[in-house]
């Protein structure tokens, strides 16, 4: 199949060429109403779990500074066999994951 080179290429324009509309008014209330943003109900839960993940901190400051202190001192402990376990948790999860996009 042959291309053409029939089209004209599309110069561009600016909508209103950067004119204000003068017909309404802003003040009106048919004019507010268009305004107006409505949530869907999962915007409005979204908003909600922000907030009170805002509001209560996920991370436990006095534990970080506790681990924080261990650590400078020297006798923070690593629990190796809890380690090894969450991370096979981890690649078991993960591979479970893959099988089902699969």
């Amino acid at each position: 199949m042959k291309i053409d080179k029939l089209l004209q290429p599309v110069t561009t324009v600016s909508v209103n060429e950067g004119k204000r509309r003068t017909d309404v008014d802003p003040l009106s209330s048919s004019s507010s109403q268009a305004n107006n943003v409505h949530l869907s109900s999962n915007a409005t839960k979204l908003q909600d779990i922000n907030n009170d993940s805002a509001s209560n901190s996920i991370v436990d400051s006095t534990r970080v500074q506790e681990i924080k202190q261990a650590i400078s001192e020297g006798n923070f402990q690593i629990n190796a066999g809890a380690v090894a376990d969450k991370l096979l948790e981890t690649v078991r999860e993960l591979i479970e994951s893959k099988k089902g996009t699969n």
